[in-house]
């Protein structure tokens, strides 16, 4: 998006990337349906991003969800809303986006050069980037830098956060790179984990309430691993919890497996007589549970418990769930942490290094899934290739990065 915005305002640019191909995170992500952006009203969109809400909405002012609509029906791909309220390119593929992007990049001018891995600056004075290349180090000048280096979750992709310590070398502010949007671990019984590793929950409610006064509760679906959960639910609650689990050495969320269902009915419903039934027959065709539900309910019910139909209610209405541990940050679907924003100007200029800009997962914000991080990383590239374009039509003896 700063190449479009920059070849567009008139720039000569070049584009680095270490990968032999464009756009590889941006192909990986559409796997089974490119999320472009999300259909709700900007306020709740907005507050996706946490304490970074402010910071974001000035990025979004200028390119928003309606905007990235806009933009990819103006590259001929029309989109859709889904039932979850997610967009998506009507034919939930992201190969012929990126195909019609480079086309126009291309024919704008914009010079692509694959292979060339970011290593950091030179020592003399710092004004040449250095790219581990196929023909070897090659070194390069710019007027302008805008860097998009990714956080940390897609190693296999470049993202790996190597560029931590030459960005801290220039004067930038990090935050710890940290997992978002990622699993955590429980440690299930071998019988669980045999049976139900892979499992989704459906039509469930997550619940949590953290030693800070944070509170989430959100209906939706999750997925049960081999070491614990994953999943949009998760997902949507994984910076809560996993500040949690960092401050208090585990994080304990409660699963709703009724959502749609009362305590009282709940509880009524198992006071029913059974005969000769066993338990899980009675949950079967008394609440309809079974499967990996049950398997849950089973999992984590002490057995002392499943005979008082109030109890077990209270369970199947609250089952906790002890997270002990964030799943490392290469699993991770998103990065937390980063360059600090308070490093960089509203331009998203480093204060310490002028003509170097940054956008993307690298800065410190973080969002859940359903199309707010892309959005959010469109936008600030747009935001640092206009003030980069600003910078260029500084007079010639203005400082150059």
């Amino acid at each position: 998006m700063a190449a479009e915005v920059l070849s567009q305002g008139g720039a000569q640019v070049d584009v680095y990337d270490a990968m032999p191909s464009v756009g590889r995170k941006f192909l990986l992500a559409g796997k089974g349906g490119l999320n472009l952006t999300h259909s709700e009203a900007l306020e709740p969109f907005l507050s996706r991003y946490g304490s970074r809400r402010a910071e974001v909405a000035r990025w979004l002012q200028a390119f928003g969800p309606e905007q990235v609509r806009e933009w990819v029906h103006g590259l001929g791909v029309s989109t859709f809303v889904g039932s979850s309220g997610r967009v998506f390119p009507t034919d939930m593929k992201a190969a012929p986006l990126l195909r019609a992007w480079l086309h126009r990049l291309r024919v704008s001018g914009v010079r692509f050069h694959m292979r060339h891995r970011f290593l950091g600056w030179t020592d003399e004075g710092g004004a040449a980037l250095r790219f581990a290349s196929p023909q070897g180090e090659q070194r390069v000048t710019a007027d302008a830098v805008v860097l998009a280096l990714g956080g940390a979750s897609w190693s296999r992709l470049g993202s790996d956060g190597a560029w931590a310590p030459w960005l801290q070398e220039r004067g930038a502010e990090l935050a710890p790179l940290q997992p978002a949007n990622c699993g955590f671990d429980i440690g299930w019984s071998e019988h669980f984990r045999s049976r139900y590793a892979g499992e989704p929950l459906k039509s469930v409610a997550l619940s949590f309430d953290g030693q800070g006064g944070t509170r989430f509760h959100q209906a939706g679906e999750f997925i049960a691993t081999e070491t614990g959960v994953e999943g949009s639910l998760v997902y949507a609650a994984s910076s809560l919890l996993r500040d949690e689990v960092a401050a208090q050495g585990s994080a304990t969320l409660h699963v709703d497996l009724l959502p749609a269902r009362s305590l009282e009915w709940v509880r009524d419903e198992l006071a029913r007589p059974r005969g000769p039934r066993s338990l899980s027959t009675h949950l079967k065709s008394r609440l309809g549970l079974h499967g990996v539900k049950a398997g849950l309910l089973y999992e984590v019910v002490p057995r002392s418990e499943m005979s008082d139909p109030l109890r077990l209610a209270g369970f199947i209405k609250a089952l906790p769930l002890r997270l002990v541990a964030a799943r490392p940050i290469d699993e991770a679907i998103s990065s937390a942490g980063g360059v600090r924003l308070e490093s960089l100007d509203d331009a998203l200029m480093l204060n310490a290094s002028p003509g170097v800009f940054c956008a993307g997962e690298m800065l410190d914000w973080e969002a859940p899934t359903g199309g707010y991080l892309l959005t959010a990383c469109l936008a600030s590239g747009r935001v640092a290739a206009s003030g980069a374009l600003r910078w260029l039509a500084l007079p010639d003896e203005g400082p150059r990065a």
